[in-house]
């Protein structure tokens, strides 16, 4: 497991503690550059644990820090959990058993659970649907991804990505450009818990999300070509193939979109699976 750590330090104990299972883990901490004293001194403490913690002099951000942690760590699996969020008890070796049942899978995901500010259980798509993914990442940032996967394309860098957002879609983007098969967890199945509060998202990723959407849309050009192809392929219904192109994509985003998606997540209609 890689866990980026910038400032988190009142939020990475409580992490630590969600992390039990009955087979040894590797884990490998990214400091990266965190400004904080308390911040560091926590990380040595858990250092002091016995918990590899790697410094960066510079920070990074995700997609830095990830890739320093990546190249820290030799496990097959790796399972990205950030520094604020929480891991659910015994998911991380059954994913891991899922994997190991089905090689031809590169990843192994499921639903995971919104707390803090708000409090949800969101379901994600069953499969990895390029269509869908063309038009808004809906898969969870914490999978269990194979280390040969990453390796090959890059990690989060992937074609050549180097921005500071929406790197988790640029990823999900290069494996189903590549037309790479996932398997899901199951129904309810949580994965992790992901902790909500102001500045998480930034009001600058919703200003730059369309010069982001374009970069991405640049960085896999055969993804997008195949669009047609891939909307007859997608299981989604109708109503949503028709809405996704206009709904989501690449236009600016407002910031009174996060209040009107916290009404319609209590209606259910975006935490449907189709």
């Amino acid at each position: 497991m890689i866990t980026p750590c910038f400032n988190d330090g009142d939020l990475i104990r409580e992490t630590l503690t969600s992390l039990r299972e009955d087979e040894p883990l590797e884990h490998v901490i990214v400091d990266d550059a965190s400004t904080e004293p308390a911040t560091r001194e926590q990380l040595a403490r858990i250092e002091a644990e016995g918990i590899r913690v790697v410094r960066r002099e510079e920070n990074g951000g995700v997609l830095g820090a990830r890739a320093t942690a990546l190249e820290a760590t030799s496990a097959p699996y790796v399972f990205p959990l950030d520094s604020d969020d929480l891991a659910m008890p015994g998911v991380l070796g059954r994913m891991a058993d899922r994997l190991d049942a089905d090689p031809g899978a590169v990843v192994c995901f499921g639903d995971y659970e919104e707390f803090g500010d708000s409090e949800l259980t969101r379901a994600v798509p069953e499969r990895i649907d390029p269509f869908r993914i063309a038009y808004v990442n809906e898969l969870p940032v914490s999978s269990l991804f194979r280390r040969s996967l990453l390796e090959e394309l890059g990690g989060w860098s992937a074609g050549g990505f180097s921005e500071r957002s929406h790197e988790d879609w640029n990823l999900w983007m290069a494996i189903a450009e590549r037309g790479d098969r996932g398997v899901y967890l199951g129904p309810g199945d949580v994965v992790y818990r992901r902790r909500m509060h102001q500045g998480r998202l930034l009001s600058s990723n919703r200003e730059q999300h369309p010069r982001l959407y374009r970069v991405l849309k640049a960085t896999h050009p055969r993804l997008f070509e195949a669009l047609p192809r891939h909307r007859r392929a997608s299981d989604m219904s109708p109503v949503r193939k028709r809405l996704y192109p206009f709904v989501y994509g690449g236009r600016r985003r407002f910031a009174f979109e996060s209040t009107l998606k916290s009404l319609l997540d209590r209606t259910g209609i975006w935490t449907l699976r189709r």
